[in-house]
């Protein structure tokens, strides 16, 4: 063959492959807009919506493990003022698992007259946790009034294999009059595929076309528009999605042969993992005395634990940085021991090895976590069991651990872990558990505030916020790579944003951002001007200083999704008010005390000396609760911002002396 023609024939299959990767549409084809969208000034599923979704595709291609990828489509229409800010466009990514190209966009008027996107894209950061960098292109469509369409479409690019994670979508914030999903498989492994949350009404199951290599295509009309609450379950565990799970082997159709043959496997790898008995027995001896109790043997080696390095809480690295440092993966607790560093699990894992090696009843299992979803054991999604926990049994008790969560106290799991499903590991498959549930005294906000009033109304002084528990342990897991100046303006937020009034308040010491075995304690100085206000020939002072959080909360009437929680807790409030010289207390509130059982609230005013003492107690036992309970929750916390309101009536020098 010529060589010229040779050349052709390349050049012509690299077009061919481009044009398949770009998907169905190319970078310059729309779909036609009717009259229809064009004068459409609302829409009747969807009424008072400020925009909605007219048309979203979404073709996925798993087909070729190597390069799968994702053709996405959508077109809106802006009905109002409130719906221009739909104009800004964020589309979100997960770093080093995949990336957004091809982005293609434009702003069609009322009069049919295209308005071409030919600006910039930016990029931003939008979540940052373990082993987590979550991104978002960001752009803003040109000229976007109300009765505008923008469309706008986009190729995803996931990394090799990233078939295991392969889903749709299908709810959004906004209403969605049609949407078109299309899966073409991997041919390499089996697939199962499940919708969790079911399905939008009226909505077809996924079907499975004909064919040599059949593709997997389900169409919806109508779907509701997704309502974002305040203390709402993770959404990916409420919204609408189909998900496609993909395995070695035959599918298995039977959830119990299914798992216990995943036990089975991950029981194997934790033995192999810590199996060098003779090192781990060495290691704890330089942990461990002979006389130390089972208890004190155990505190020991958790802190020791600790203090390895973590590389899930690291700033992530290059490939290339870990080469120059010269770190491996280890492969078992022998190597994470000598090496002095090592991920999550590694470390929750060194941990087991080391306590059996004290000679404790020490078990793995492998468990879920509830931030993100929730689990469910017929969906047979191996990798929805994705952490390990360590079950210690200690005078007569099962105690959990994971060492490997760093700031976690002892005794404690991180909350994800809390209240969550797993398989104890065992040779015969293991059995399924649910981890504890921390009551609300182990984690807890305490604020002691040691103020004076001035004559002019305003409170001054010294303010101590402690966090214990997985109060402490979240603040510390979320600020690990931030510096003191972002530390301090979080912690002064967090004042600020519990007061009902314009404050000053400045942070004057250094907590301790680096252990987890200490209450994280933060000291302010603090000033609430003109927290007093004056009524006639009286002086009126509320007893609810650091209420402004309830005051905001549950103001609607009804409620769309559960209640959730991350941990119960509690606040507890200690407040001292030294008077000026001369002011008398004409009246105290009567004390406010409203148990709802799960929910109890206290309040106490008293005056000695010329001092007010303030105490307040604020308990959730709540973890989640369905939304018909709502209604209780909303008049609880009602009552809470009535007994906040309440208010001291003083009399100041002058008023006293006339009377």
């Amino acid at each position: 063959m010529p060589v010229r023609r040779l050349f052709l024939i390349t050049a012509v299959l690299l077009v061919v492959a481009a044009a398949y990767r770009v998907g169905s549409s190319s970078a310059d084809e729309w779909m036609p807009i009717s009259p229809d969208e064009l004068k459409m000034t609302g829409l009747a599923e969807a009424p008072g919506a400020p925009a909605v979704i007219l048309y979203r595709q979404v073709d996925r291609d798993d087909s070729n493990i190597h390069t799968p990828h994702e053709y996405n489509y959508v077109r809106e229409k802006i009905f109002t003022e409130e719906g221009r800010k739909y104009a800004d466009a964020d589309i979100p990514f997960v770093k080093d698992q995949y990336n957004i190209v091809n982005i293609r966009a434009r702003t069609i008027h009322p009069d049919g007259s295209i308005v071409n996107f030919d600006g910039k894209v930016y990029e931003k950061e939008i979540v940052k946790g373990r082993n987590l960098k979550v991104l978002a292109k960001t752009f803003t469509f040109s000229d976007v009034q109300p009765g505008s369409i923008i469309e706008y479409h986009y190729m995803i690019d996931f990394a090799e294999y990233y078939v295991f994670d392969s889903h749709w979508l299908l709810s959004d914030e906004l209403f969605t009059k049609v949407a078109k999903f299309t899966l073409k498989p991997s041919n390499e492994f089996a697939l199962r595929w499940s919708w969790p949350n079911g399905l939008p009404k009226g909505a077809p199951a996924p079907a499975e076309g004909k064919g040599v290599h059949p593709v997997i295509q389900m169409d919806a009309s109508n779907i509701p528009a997704f309502q974002v609450e305040d203390d709402m379950p993770p959404e990916d565990g409420m919204k609408y999605r189909v998900d496609f799970n993909y395995s070695e082997g035959s599918v298995e159709t039977d959830p119990d042969k299914f798992w216990k043959k995943e036990g089975k496997k991950q029981n194997d790898h934790v033995e192999s993992f810590v199996g060098k008995k003779k090192a781990m027995e060495d290691a704890v001896g330089t942990i461990v005395a002979a006389g130390d109790t089972p208890e004190v043997k155990l505190q020991k080696i958790y802190a020791r634990v600790q203090k390895v390095r973590n590389t899930s809480y690291e700033v992530e690295k290059t490939a290339q940085e870990q080469k120059r440092e010269k770190e491996k993966g280890a492969s078992n607790a022998e190597d994470v021991w000598k090496r002095g560093y090592g991920d999550g699990d590694q470390i929750t894992l060194l941990f087991l090895g080391l306590a059996r090696a004290a000679g404790l009843d020490a078990s793995a299992a492998r468990i879920s976590t509830r931030d993100n979803h929730f689990f469910a054991k017929n969906i047979m999604n191996a990798r929805d069991l994705h952490t390990y926990v360590v079950i210690v049994k200690m005078n007569g008790k099962e105690v959990y651990f994971d060492p490997g969560s760093a700031f976690t106290p002892y005794g404690m799991l991180p909350w994800p872990e809390t209240n969550s499903p797993g398989l104890r590991l065992d040779k015969d498959g293991g059995t399924w558990i649910l981890t504890a549930t921390p009551e609300s005294g182990d984690s807890r906000i305490e604020r002691k505030a040691d103020l004076k009033l001035t004559q002019e109304g305003s409170l001054e002084g010294k303010l101590t916020v402690t966090y214990s528990g997985l109060e402490a342990a979240s603040l510390r897991v979320e600020q690990r790579n931030q510096d003191e100046t972002t530390r301090k303006k979080l912690l002064e937020d967090q004042v600020r944003y519990t007061v009902p009034a314009a404050i000053e308040v400045e942070l004057t010491n250094k907590p301790d951002w680096s252990t987890a075995d200490s209450k994280l304690v933060a000291e302010f100085d603090l000033k609430v001007p003109g927290w007093v206000s004056g009524a006639g020939r009286r002086a009126l002072l509320p007893v609810g200083i650091f209420g402004a959080q309830e005051k905001r909360i549950y103001e609607h009437t009804t409620r769309v999704h559960p209640l959730y929680f991350h941990f119960m807790s509690q606040k507890a409030d200690d407040v001292t008010i030294e008077l000026p010289l001369g002011w008398k207390v004409s009246n105290l509130p009567k004390p406010g005390d409203r148990d709802a059982k799960l929910l109890v609230y206290t309040m106490k005013a008293d005056e000695k000396n010329g001092t007010l003492h303030i105490e307040r107690r604020l308990k959730c036992d709540l973890v989640m609760l369905e939304p018909k309970y709502y209604p209780a929750v909303r008049s609880f916390y009602e009552s809470v911002r009535t007994g906040d309101e309440e208010q001291i009536v003083l009399q100041p020098m002058g008023t006293a002396a006339r009377n």
